[in-house]
């Protein structure tokens, strides 16, 4: 049997057992060929340059255990090895935090959101810093910038320690245990935040593979919106500790657009393209957000 061959059998096993993708892959195809390059030791942009090399009888039942895992367990597949990818940066995960996948990091890489910063822009957050890697990404992405990366729980931060110091950024990433914006050190240039946003009527529908992640960093009450409201009212009540004049936060709220303008129904904020649409990301200014607290 070939290495296709291989994935090519793992993937028939994957969609006959029905599993969820989202942690990186969006179908059974890929999910194999991430586990069984993986599984045999090839990198994973390999794929062509091995496709036909010949696998062993112990290297195929090493692969088969992988996948049965992967079925039986449903985590993700990122829990299992312990990796994975966004820009193509590597990152270490497991089960003490969710598998990252943030459009954040797009338009960290795009540029995108340049505009609305300056020479000036020195200190960013990364609110709900998980592993990390949404403040490693900014720190890459501006050399000349210093990042906070808070996150409640104890466990994500130690994840998030690993991820700072192999890629050498413990020098200019600081990270916080924070309840919200309870214990950040503002204020801050660019804010950061990846925060939990899934309602509860969503939560109950979620395939296992999301059920595996710490409900902690999903939920956030009925309409998914109670972190964000939670976070908007602490900003608006001491702007000066947590945002510069001309701080803009960026922040995802995943498929909850409609109840994001529901319970904000007179902010201002721009909505950020990203490869699955403009209705997952917005970016908002301090200014805007004042605003609309003055209006209310």
């Amino acid at each position: 049997m070939t290495v296709i061959e291989l994935i090519e059998q793992s993937a028939a096993r994957l969609t006959e057992a029905q599993v969820g993708f989202g942690h990186g892959t969006t179908n059974a195809f890929d999910e194999a060929a991430w586990l069984v390059l993986w599984r045999l030791g090839h990198p994973l942009d390999a794929l062509d340059d091995v496709a036909d090399t010949a696998v062993s009888d112990a290297q195929q039942s090493q692969v088969h255990a992988l996948i049965e895992e992967r079925i039986q367990t449903r985590k993700p597949a990122a829990y299992l090895t312990h990796q994975a990818w966004l820009q193509g940066v590597p990152f270490y995960v497991d089960a003490r935090v969710i598998v990252p996948r943030s459009f954040i990091a797009e338009v960290l890489a795009d540029g995108s959101i340049d505009p609305w910063l300056s020479e000036q822009t020195r200190r960013v957050l990364d609110l709900c810093t998980g592993n990390g890697s949404l403040a490693v990404l900014a720190a890459m992405a501006y050399p000349d910038v210093t990042v906070d990366g808070a996150d409640i729980s104890e466990d994500a931060l130690a994840v998030a320690r690993i991820n700072v110091d192999q890629h050498g950024l413990a020098d200019r990433i600081t990270l916080l245990r924070s309840d919200g914006l309870q214990s950040v050190q503002g204020p801050y240039d660019l804010i950061l935040c990846n925060p939990p946003y899934v309602n509860a009527q969503s939560m109950k529908a979620l395939p296992a593979e999301y059920l595996a992640e710490p409900e902690l960093a999903l939920a956030s009450g009925e309409d998914g919106m109670d972190f964000t409201r939670a976070l908007f009212a602490s900003l608006r009540a001491d702007p000066d500790r947590y945002m510069t004049p001309d701080a803009v936060l960026v922040l995802e709220i995943g498929n909850e657009r409609a109840n994001f303008e529901h319970a904000f129904p007179d902010l201002a904020v721009t909505w950020l393209d990203t490869t699955s649409g403009a209705d997952q990301l917005l970016l908002l200014t301090r200014d805007a957000l004042l605003l609309d607290s003055e209006s209310a």
